[in-house]
């Protein structure tokens, strides 16, 4: 499974990389918007988007790609480890992504 990680915590970019390591996912991280975002993103199995620590293009560009590939988009408040860890449990428990 491939996942995207969408704002969240430059010091963090690394750990969510672990966490996707344990969940044996591959994980491309964008904590800061690359200039050319919208075509980095991809084609991935999941988004995840943590929406406080983001800006507010970068959001709009995931929410648009997700929309426009029909690619899974889960939105979460907070961009810790747990979180990203409660949301691919969600994930593999469920078989779905779940959306919070």
């Amino acid at each position: 499974m491939s996942v995207v990680i969408i704002g969240g915590h430059d010091r963090m970019a690394c750990k969510y990389r672990d966490i996707c390591k344990e969940y044996k996912c591959r994980a491309k991280v964008f904590t800061q918007s690359p200039g050319n975002l919208e075509g980095m993103i991809g084609e991935p199995d999941l988004i995840v988007l943590f929406t406080n620590p983001v800006s507010h293009k970068m959001a709009i560009v995931a929410k648009n790609q997700a929309a426009r590939k029909d690619i899974a988009l889960v939105q979460s408040h907070c961009g810790s480890g747990n979180a990203l860890r409660e949301i691919l449990r969600g994930v593999f428990q469920s078989g779905s992504p779940v959306h919070g």
